[in-house]
């Protein structure tokens, strides 16, 4: 593969270039990490923004819509939509592109779908990476939508700028999402789907339950109310901590890697027999990566 000139169509935007990319980084290996150093330097510049909720919100659409108002303002939109992974092909269940209707027949909006591979907290393992060559390419507005299969998504809090949380009538009790830590992590919150009996309801308890974090009512299919939404998204100031998120996902990674598996099976039944404590077999494990 001929990476410099992947890197040169990279930064200058080109959507084949960014999906051989994102393809990359997903697969990990040598060529990924070389692309991801060449092009590191130009990246930290985006607006991150998070999309998280219960299944059934309507996150796919209300990104839409963010996506489309974004692009009609002048930003250069990617949208990382995180989808459970096929039994079948590994890859992302839904597929690019056919989550979202008007961002996608945009030339300014670059859609991916990613697989979760397995990976826990909402995000895809390689999601740290993918923003990262986003970046690179001149996005300037990325929304990364979460999985939707639970309410234990929080990992995307440290990898965006601004998390938004959505809610919607009709899908139980909403404030259960609070035991979770999803209520915690938003930076603004969203009663989506705002023309259904109880959303005013879910709107209240919301607020009721925050503490002074804003909460919008949304109509993302017609986009009603979504533009003071954007506003606030933008002009709201989160401390993305991404390179933190990323240098502790990636020492994980490398101690896993050298960690001999014998001494790991070894360890774990001493652990299970109660003869050493976690505590005490992790230290051990630490120190035998130092021989």
């Amino acid at each position: 593969m001929d990476l410099p000139n992947l890197v040169e169509r990279l930064r200058n935007g080109e959507a084949r270039a960014i999906a051989r990319a994102l393809t990359l980084v997903e697969n990990r290996g040598d060529e990924a990490r070389e692309l991801l150093t060449q092009v590191f330097s130009d990246t930290g510049s985006a607006k991150i923004v998070g999309l998280t909720g219960p299944p059934g919100v309507g996150k796919s659409t209300l990104g839409d819509a963010l996506a489309k108002l974004a692009s009609a303002r002048g930003h250069r939109v990617a949208v990382l939509a995180v989808d459970p992974t096929s039994p079948f092909t590994g890859g992302a269940l839904l597929g690019d592109r056919a989550r979202m209707d008007s961002g996608s027949s945009d030339p300014n909006v670059f859609i991916r779908s990613m697989a979760t591979r397995g990976h826990v907290g909402g995000l895809t393992g390689a999601a740290f990476e993918a923003l990262v060559v986003l970046e690179a390419a001149g996005k300037d507005f990325i929304l990364v939508e979460t999985v939707g299969a639970g309410q234990d998504e929080i990992e995307v809090a440290a990898a965006v700028d601004v998390t938004v949380v959505v809610l919607a009538p009709g899908l139980g009790d909403q404030i259960q999402a609070s035991k979770a830590g999803l209520m915690e992590i938003a930076d603004i919150l969203v009663v989506n789907k705002a023309d259904r009996d109880g959303a005013d309801l879910v709107a209240e308890e919301t607020q009721a339950h925050t503490d002074g974090k804003p909460v919008f009512k949304t109509v993302a299919r017609d986009g009603t109310g979504v533009e003071p939404l954007f506003e606030a998204i933008v002009s709201t100031t989160g401390e993305r901590q991404l390179m933190e998120s990323w240098l502790w996902n990636e020492v994980q990674e490398a101690v896993r890697e050298r960690l001999p598996r014998e001494a790991w099976a070894a360890t774990l039944e001493r652990v299970k027999a109660r003869e050493i404590t976690p505590h005490e077999a992790a230290e051990k494990l630490l120190e035998s990566l130092k021989s």
